[in-house]
């Protein structure tokens, strides 16, 4: 099935020329310019209506797992000496996830055309961050795209196993979460109403935590729509106040405020992916203040964000970096000591490595500490909605019977 191109490009005079063509794949265009005696400069295939189906493959996530190993095959194919075409040739034959399939083809195409493969991947901003496609950049310039790869791909598996951490260590508080709250709408919603009609017989006032048992699941039964709509409410309501500026700001404060540690591991894994992103630039080669730009970009943190700006504005002044990291609250001392040694060494990326495999090591122990601690809680948590429940409703059982006696 043909598709309409847009292209531009130039003769061998120089004069340019854009216009728009029909053809099975970007690779076709190419090849009808150059038979036109034209130099491509970009070629681009026009938006048609969505279907149903597309609809469903734009909004469908790539897992960065899936984005992780694509990127270490392709380090390693790259190492072996196989070209970047049928590198890409190869990921697209074997990936599963279709709408990574259809970038990995989208970006061989681009490649084919004649454009470079940094270039290429920037046209898919969701799939490809800054800290990615300007890695790949310097590593294209510099001519060892090769060791850029494996940078990245080496920064990609640190990042996804801190994540997976995080994400294990909160699977087991968040499944009793859940059990807590079905039994919690099981007891409201099934036992409390056997016990009202026995209730409806009493001539005394009900004790207090009974009157709010049964008060809670009347509303519960009776008005079950309010509560869903005012969960769906807030739910959007936090979204669009976290995607304000003042919003994330405030946000990123909360969290990293939390009791109980969660707050300084929080702040502990913001820096272990600030250092190991900033490290991972640093060792590519990009220049500073872009490096300082994109590690502001993708530490995650709103606070980190703004200390760099300060970073940023002493370097280009000429100052250092550790300065204003000293001046931070955010950073502890030993972080702005082991920069400040590193760039008096001359080995930066390598103590924004050791920081980096400080604070990674830090979370998994405290996250490890944290869900040996959470684990009774939760259950002790669980063991009290019920009791509370359950002693509620038998309140005034034990009450008529002391009067009976």
């Amino acid at each position: 099935m043909s598709s309409t191109f847009t292209f531009k490009a130039v003769d061998l005079a120089g004069v340019p020329a854009k216009g728009e063509l029909e053809a099975d794949s970007k690779q076709a265009v190419t090849d009808q310019l150059r038979s036109r005696g034209l130099i491509v400069l970009d070629i681009n295939e026009e938006k048609t209506t969505l279907t149903n189906a597309d609809l469903f493959e734009r909004f469908r996530r790539i897992k960065p797992h899936e984005l992780t190993v694509m990127t270490r095959q392709l380090a390693t194919m790259v190492a072996a000496g196989v070209s970047i075409l049928r590198a890409f040739h190869v990921l697209e034959e074997q990936t599963e996830n279709d709408k990574l399939k259809q970038i990995l083809a989208d970006v061989r195409q681009d490649i084919e055309a004649g454009i470079s493969m940094s270039d290429a991947l920037e046209k898919h901003p969701d799939t490809f961050n800054e800290l990615y496609i300007a890695m790949t950049r310097t590593g294209e310039t510099a001519g060892m795209l090769e060791e850029a790869l494996d940078r990245i791909a080496d920064q990609m598996e640190k990042a996804d196993s801190l994540r997976r951490q995080v994400k294990a260590a909160m699977a087991y508080p968040m499944m009793i979460g859940i059990f807590a709250l079905v039994t919690l709408l099981a007891l409201v919603t099934f036992l409390i109403p056997v016990f009202e009609d026995v209730f409806a017989d009493f001539d005394g006032k009900l004790p207090f935590i009974t009157q709010l048992s049964v008060g809670a699941s009347k509303a519960i039964r009776g008005q079950w729509y309010l509560f869903i709509f005012g969960t769906v409410g807030l739910v959007i309501a936090f979204r669009k106040w976290k995607k304000t500026s003042w919003g994330l700001w405030q946000w990123d404060a909360i969290k990293m405020r939390l009791p109980a540690k969660l707050g300084d591991v929080i702040l502990k894994i913001s820096l272990a992916r600030w250092s190991r992103t900033f490290a991972g630039l640093v060792h590519s080669g990009v220049p500073l203040l872009q490096a300082i730009d994109i590690t502001a970009k993708t530490a995650g943190n709103s606070h980190l964000e703004k200390a760099m700006d300060d970073v940023k504005l002493s370097v280009q002044r000429g100052g250092t970096i550790a300065e204003p990291l000293r001046q931070s609250p955010l950073f502890p001392s030993m972080v702005a000591h082991m920069v400040g040694v590193g760039e008096e060494t001359g080995n930066l990326d390598g103590m924004l490595g050791k920081v980096a495999d400080f604070y990674e090591d830090e979370v998994a122990a405290v996250i490890k500490a944290l869900t040996s601690i959470l684990e009774p809680v939760m259950i002790l948590v669980v063991g009290g909605i019920v009791g509370f429940i359950v002693i509620s409703m038998y309140l005034p059982l034990f009450q008529l019977y002391d009067n009976i006696r």
